[in-house]
């Protein structure tokens, strides 16, 4: 797929790497819809991305809702071929802490927005893109979703965490097994530990700290270099079925 032929809904495209994988595809020459629930960084960063861009206060866990907002998305794109699921939650906290038992509805939370949520989103889009024609090899679209390295070393406290994000990767397989009869690929990126807005708020000690877990190159990741990534899979019609971990060969420690 040709970027400039690229009409995408990204979800938590407001900010974080949403925010940046929107700002590269629309210098690209792409039409992108922003979802995400913060309705005033949405409208904001449509604003600042222009015209080839709109937004669309999207909740990812609403089933109902997503699929309405991504027919509403493909109608202002005029099309729709492209979905990434960036919206995400923490969901931090011990399973054992010292309040004791973590609340169950601390854990559902996470794994709906996370995994449920990109479910949602996959479900929806493939269903809208199984009616696009038919490009280069068939293809209709493409999905690529938003794990974490947390899916394969998850550390104390992201017991959560780590659940929702290997589900991501547990789905990505089946449905890119699935929606090849239709001609949409699926693939799933695990970043590791990235600057984002919530790195610029950090104690210098522990940003360094940070950094040096990463063995080459020993700094965070940069936004743009996700946004690589999906570039990367979007042009590239043979990738399918796979997650890519873009991490600098950082391995979680336990803490």
């Amino acid at each position: 797929m040709q970027l400039d032929q690229v009409k995408a809904v990204v979800t938590g495209g407001a900010s974080g790497l949403g925010f940046a994988l929107a700002h590269a595809l629309v210098a690209r020459g792409a039409k992108v819809a922003l979802l995400d629930v913060n309705a005033d960084k949405g409208s904001a960063a449509a604003r600042e991305l222009g015209a080839s861009s709109c937004y669309f206060r999207t909740d990812v866990s609403d089933e109902a809702g997503v699929a309405d907002t991504l027919k509403n998305a493909q109608a202002k794109l005029g099309g729709l071929n492209t979905v990434v699921n960036c919206a995400g939650v923490l969901g931090a906290g011990r399973v054992l802490g010292k309040e004791g038992p973590m609340p169950l509805k601390t854990f559902a939370t996470t794994v709906t927005v996370n995994l449920i949520g990109s479910f949602n989103v996959a479900k929806a889009a493939a269903n809208l893109m199984q009616h696009n024609a038919p490009g280069d090899d068939g293809e209709r679209g493409v999905i690529v979703n938003t794990a974490s390295v947390a899916a394969y070393e998850g550390q104390i406290g992201q017991a959560a965490y780590s659940a929702s994000k290997a589900g991501v990767i547990g789905i990505t397989l089946p449905m890119a097994r699935e929606f090849a009869r239709i001609g949409v690929r699926v693939m799933t990126i695990a970043p590791g530990v990235f600057h984002t807005s919530m790195a610029d708020g950090m104690p210098a000690q522990v940003y360094q700290s940070l950094c040096a877990q990463v063995p080459y190159p020993s700094r965070l990741g940069k936004p743009e270099e996700f946004a690589d990534t999906v570039a990367f899979i979007l042009q590239n019609r043979y990738l399918n079925g796979e997650t890519i971990r873009i991490d600098g060969a950082i391995r979680l420690a336990p803490n």
